[in-house]
């Protein structure tokens, strides 16, 4: 291991908080496919959009051309209270892997949120509030995205309404005290509440849920109300661009040090923190510039870039959203209930899937949980942080990657995400210790049955 020749965490001053999200989509050599209407199947325009999205973000879902987006004053005060977030290296991570590696990595747990996704959430809500709305609803999966809502609902004084997959809500009850102590109310999907919800328990009376029908019942209720919008976590172009303050902080805090990554890696469920890391970097690489090579790193047991299929999927397993073309394992699939992290929704970020099938984003990798949390536990002890599950996956490639200079003598540097912490996820980690974890990794078959639920859209690519 190298002498520690750099502070161990590098922080921005608040006066290098950014003041522009960016849009990677206004630089793509190829724009993803146009979002389809469910009934038309025509592209969809934001009046399409204005009854599910608030009027802005409805706008800046279909931005393809402004690469630079103002953060709002308001929303940059909110920031000001958890970022600029720290750039940390992990010295004592490197010395116990003996690697020749500079590995950094991007903290963003520390907010009572406990994860990257409040950087969307007060963005969102801010906009909702701007309009006048009187409170939204939205769906979570591990409970980051629920908890972070609550919070930005709290903040501009906005009803919230949470469908909760029901697993993660029997799993992680405290998610939901969060929750509920920021004002939001909170239930367990699939639901007797919405038409959806009542179909999917009466087919599958046992269901554990997913974030696809999560998504329906959520949809659902927004569109019949007029003073209430859907607002979603992650996947969609909005959410990227907003997440995209912590790749813009994360270059900039390398810039001082006089660093620049070979590397980048980030878990990829929906594609939020991941695109949000990657967007500076993959800036270089659509100019021409010096970039590095990305990797995506999703669990094997919801692996949607690695086995999934290119195409036109419904968002959502009631099929009331647009058409997305993505990767997607069928909007029906249902990841194992054995899944202990969030990660668990059936397709990925439009943007990411075209710049994944462009071959600008390098490499898909699918790990098993037990893999991943040997990493957690790793990282745990020799960095003194609990990672969230799914940080874990970006952890578990970020030491792959530095056994391998170890073994080649390389010192490369590798930055990766550390979306949250694992401070709710405890039972993941007992069953763990206990040896009671289990992996799953999806059959042909298992697959097969969440791919016929692909629509067939003849003449539509």
């Amino acid at each position: 291991m190298t002498t520690r020749s750099v502070p161990y965490k590098t922080y921005l001053s608040e006066d290098e908080l950014p003041t522009h999200y960016y849009n990677v989509r206004a630089d793509m050599k190829t724009d993803h496919a146009p979002i389809l209407h469910p009934g038309t199947l025509q592209p969809v325009g934001v009046a399409d959009m204005e009854p599910i999205f608030c009027t802005e973000l409805a706008k800046q879902e279909l931005n393809d051309s402004d690469r630079l987006i103002e953060i709002p004053e308001r929303v940059r005060d909110f920031y000001r209270m958890y970022r600029p977030s720290p750039l940390i290296r992990a010295y004592y991570l490197e010395k116990a892997l003996a690697t020749p590696a500079r590995i950094y990595y991007k903290y963003e747990g520390g907010n009572t949120s406990g994860s990257h996704k409040l950087n969307s959430a007060i963005a969102q809500a801010y906009y909702a509030s701007e309009q006048g709305l009187a409170g939204l609803t939205t769906e979570t999966g591990a409970g980051q995205w629920g908890t972070a809502m609550s919070m930005a609902c709290s903040y501009f004084n906005l009803e919230l309404l949470v469908y909760m997959v029901k697993i993660s809500y029997e799993q992680k009850p405290y998610r939901k005290t969060v929750m509920q102590t920021y004002g939001a109310e909170v239930i367990p999907s699939p639901s007797d509440s919405t038409e959806v919800g009542r179909k999917m328990r009466a087919e599958f009376p046992d269901s554990n849920g997913s974030l696809g029908t999560a998504i329906s019942e959520a949809v659902e209720v927004a569109v019949s109300s007029s003073d209430r919008r859907y607002v979603l976590g992650s996947v969609l172009n909005q959410v990227l661009i907003h997440q995209s303050v912590i790749g813009l902080e994360a270059k900039a805090a390398l810039e001082k040090l006089d660093e620049y990554p070979d590397t980048v890696i980030g878990c990829a469920g929906g594609g939020s923190n991941l695109g949000g890391l990657m967007a500076p970097f993959m800036e270089d690489r659509l100019a021409g510039r010096t970039a590095p090579y990305f990797i995506a790193v999703e669990p094997a047991s919801c692996p949607s870039l690695t086995r999934g299929r290119f195409a036109y999927d419904f968002c959502d397993t009631g099929q009331v959203t647009p058409l997305a073309k993505m990767y997607t394992l069928g909007h029906a699939f249902i990841p194992s209930a054995n899944h202990a992290g969030g990660l668990r929704y059936h397709g990925m970020s439009p943007i990411l899937s075209q710049l994944y099938h462009d071959g600008f984003l390098d490499e898909a990798r699918a790990v098993e949980q037990s893999a991943v949390f040997a990493a957690a536990e790793l990282f745990a002890r020799t960095e003194g942080t609990l990672p969230a599950p799914e940080s874990a996956h970006a952890i578990r490639a970020a030491i792959d990657e530095a056994l391998k200079c170890k073994d080649s003598g390389e010192e490369k540097v590798i930055l990766f995400g550390l979306t949250g912490n694992g401070y709710f996820d405890l039972l993941a980690y007992q069953q763990y210790n206990d040896g009671t974890m289990t992996d799953f990794i999806p059959t042909d078959e298992d697959l097969d049955r969440g791919f016929a639920t692909i629509p067939s859209l003849p003449g539509i690519q």
